[in-house]
């Protein structure tokens, strides 16, 4: 009852009736999955730079329905920056604005759940956007993975001290790891991660 009386407050805050579809009823059959990669960790200042996404419908990754987006930033990409994501300053030249990118996400997502890993940065840096650009925060449903891989875990080590990095989660998933570190290779070990976790009624 509260989640729904939020959720027609926020609607009400919408000051682009063009996304008004990001407040429909949600499809149960599909979700997408997104990971940013960002000039820095900075929620208030720093600006994305690559957006990735892919939608699940039922068990399977629509990798032929993915998105990649290279965004070009309003200031050059640190140094510090650049060791993190390897994404340089010439490989955004071609990027598009942050409101084209930003508006391309929300009509890729569309009122579908979000699932990521530390997905709580990744909504923070795109709701800095959408409140600007339309009024308001995603008002999509989230799952964090390493929430849901914790609470499947958690039987095996009482005291709690699970590993939650990403490489340690997929590694112990059995999971492939894929070569290039980019939002949208990362939005696709993710979903897997997330199809692994949501088929096993407990992970040893």
């Amino acid at each position: 009852m509260f989640d729904k009386l939020k959720r027609n407050y926020n609607k009400k805050r919408l000051t682009d009736e063009r996304f008004a579809f990001l407040f429909d009823e949600t499809p149960s059959d599909e979700i997408v999955v997104y990971d940013c990669e960002t000039t820095g960790l900075d929620t208030k200042k720093d600006e994305i730079i690559s957006i990735g996404a892919v939608k699940i419908r039922g068990d399977k990754i629509l990798l032929g329905e993915a998105l990649h987006i290279y965004i070009k930033p309003k200031e050059d990409i640190s140094h510090k920056s650049i060791t993190i994501h390897q994404i340089r300053n010439c490989d955004v030249v071609d990027g598009v604005s942050a409101t084209e990118a930003i508006e391309t996400f929300l009509h890729y997502i569309g009122n579908r759940d979000l699932v990521g890993y530390y997905l709580e940065f990744d909504v923070a840096m795109v709701n800095r956007y959408t409140k600007e650009m339309i009024g308001v925060k995603l008002p999509n449903k989230m799952q964090e993975v390493s929430a849901l891989y914790y609470d499947k875990k958690i039987h095996t080590i009482p005291q709690g001290n699970i590993d939650l990095r990403f490489d340690t989660i997929l590694q112990d998933l059995a999971l492939p790891k894929l070569k290039a570190h980019d939002a949208l290779n990362d939005a696709v070990m993710t979903a897997m991660m997330y199809l692994k976790i949501k088929n096993s009624k407990r992970l040893n």
